[in-house]
């Protein structure tokens, strides 16, 4: 017997990764472009867990993080700032991004939520998906 979803209340979002072609990065005012030229910009971080909104320590986390790595990022200057570094608090959003995503939901024929939340992720064992870790030591 099929389900009747409707009666489930379901409700099912889609999550979409692509890099879009803006004049500049979505919390800063560094260029979208892949440099070519050699980092200049070296830095090493130790990362840790933090608590999630429900003040729960993932124990993936806990375990990557009892590894004791430093984790060595190298960068250029030209398309990286104190933003990309997490030294200095996100920029407002660049809204040439906000609207590429609202055109996108509408071809879709889809109803974009009332607000945006962003939350910047932060993987544990160097993989961000920023900064681009060239090396691990242990």
């Amino acid at each position: 017997m099929p389900f009747d979803y409707s009666a489930l209340g379901l409700r099912v979002g889609l999550e979409v990764h692509r890099q879009l072609d803006t004049s500049h990065k979505l919390f800063c005012d560094c260029p979208t472009i892949l440099s070519t030229k050699p980092p200049t910009l070296t830095i090493e971080r130790r990362l840790r867990p933090t608590q999630s909104e429900l003040g729960q320590i993932d124990p993936t986390v806990l375990f990557e993080f009892r590894k004791g790595r430093t984790i060595r990022y190298e960068a250029d200057p030209e398309t990286t700032d104190l933003v990309e570094l997490d030294e200095e608090p996100p920029h407002r959003l660049n809204e040439e991004a906000i609207d590429i995503a609202l055109t996108i939901t509408a071809l879709f024929d889809a109803r974009p939520m009332d607000e945006i939340h962003v939350m910047r992720k932060v993987v544990i064992d160097g993989s961000n998906t920023t900064g681009f870790p060239l090396s691990t030591e242990s």
